[in-house]
């Protein structure tokens, strides 16, 4: 999906088929997450901004808001923070949500939150120096940060057709690593794990894994292509206990990840998360 969904988001509101490729990378990303909250206790956690390039907006924290956790979420537009909030109430979980428009300034007090976290996101904070400095000051036990994989197959298909006039709202010089972490480190805190993440058996296409093949490899446009014949794929029923099987049948991919060798997943992983304490 990359670039095209800045401008096509809502169409995951009206219907939630991610495919099977995000769908794998929420599950994969629960994985994570879930880890990360048990060992370090976390009872509250801001995720901001927390739009980023994944299909259905606002719903990367859910699976820790059913665990318990308090969560709240940031975005800069103020139609998808009404859909992310019907999403949440239809899904009975609470959250709390705020209007941020250049996330400069982060409107809470200093150590919040137990556990601040984005995914795919950077690049659409206003200035990274400003965001950094703010994020650490209201997160107080762990940051996690999750970008793009630059090295990844298939990244610079992600930004084709990207230029900044085109799109004044997408830095890509925000989501490179090495700034990253030198910013955090700037503000006292280290990093204390990085690895690859989101590395199932196809690269990184930038679009559901059936509209792929169905448009790119029968050379087919997307006007041309026919309705998916399957089921749509979406982790919205695993959330609300219709469909418990939803992440099992995810993780039958998962062998192929846990065990690829780390050299292979540089330039096949989908992202990159970087793990950071004070």
């Amino acid at each position: 999906m990359a670039i095209p969904i800045i401008n096509t988001w809502e169409k995951y509101y009206d219907d939630p088929h991610e495919g099977l490729g995000s769908s794998y990378e929420r599950i994969v990303l629960n994985l994570l997450l879930m880890r990360l909250m048990e060992q370090g206790g976390f009872k509250s956690a801001l995720e901001t901004p927390c739009f980023g390039f994944t299909g259905l907006t606002g719903i990367n924290l859910a699976g820790m808001a059913k665990a318990g956790c308090q969560v709240c979420l940031e975005d800069s537009d103020l139609d998808r923070i009404d859909r992310i909030r019907s999403t949440w109430q239809e899904l009975g979980i609470p959250v709390q949500i705020k209007h941020n428009p250049g996330f400069s300034a982060l409107d809470y007090a200093d150590h919040s939150f137990d556990f601040g976290f984005n995914f795919s996101a950077l690049w659409f904070v206003a200035d990274l120096p400003d965001f950094i400095r703010e994020f650490t000051r209201v997160v107080r036990n762990q940051i996690l940060i999750c970008v793009p994989n630059q090295r990844g197959i298939g990244f610079r298909g992600q930004l084709k057709g990207f230029s900044p006039d085109q799109y004044p709202q997408l830095r890509p010089a925000f989501i490179d690593p090495p700034s990253i972490i030198h910013l955090m480190r700037k503000c006292g805190w280290k990093l204390v794990e990085q690895d690859f993440i989101d590395c199932p058996p196809w690269p990184d296409i930038g679009m559901n894994k059936e509209d792929f093949f169905s448009t790119k490899l029968q050379h087919k446009t997307p006007e041309e292509t026919p309705e998916p014949r399957l089921k749509p794929i979406s982790i919205l029923d695993y959330y609300r206990g219709v469909d418990p099987e939803f992440a099992p049948r995810m993780l039958r991919l998962y062998p192929f990840e846990k065990y690829a060798p780390r050299l292979f997943k540089r330039y096949w992983a989908h992202h990159l998360y970087l793990l950071f304490q004070p």
